[in-house]
């Protein structure tokens, strides 16, 4: 059974198209990557009140998942998008994982 695993992220006032527009162009090195490490059924949604981002990815082992952010392409992913959202120093989305309260199969 995969991992379900949710998570908040959030982008800067004003950046909403351009958030949509280079994820609507992932590179796909980038695409690559995340299937290589485990990870489908990605989707991120907007809450325009509080320009938070929600993220859903289904993934085949975390431990895998976690090596991702050491790949070349993903460093160079966080650099690209951190001028529209709230990163960590190295750039890495500031990224807050969300509790399981309800599944239903």
């Amino acid at each position: 059974m995969k991992l379900r695993k949710c998570f908040k992220m959030k982008i800067y006032d004003g950046f909403e198209d351009e958030y949509k527009k280079r994820h609507e162009n992932l590179w796909e090195e980038m695409k690559n990557m995340i299937h290589e490490y485990g990870g489908s059924n990605y989707s991120i949604y907007l809450d325009k009140e509080t320009k938070y981002l929600y993220g859903f990815i289904e993934l085949e082992d975390e431990t895998l998942w976690n090596k991702s952010s050491e790949t070349e392409i993903c460093k160079r992913w966080w650099k690209y998008m951190a001028d529209i959202m709230e990163t960590n120093e190295d750039n890495s989305p500031v990224s807050i994982d969300l509790d399981p309260m309800f599944y239903l199969k």
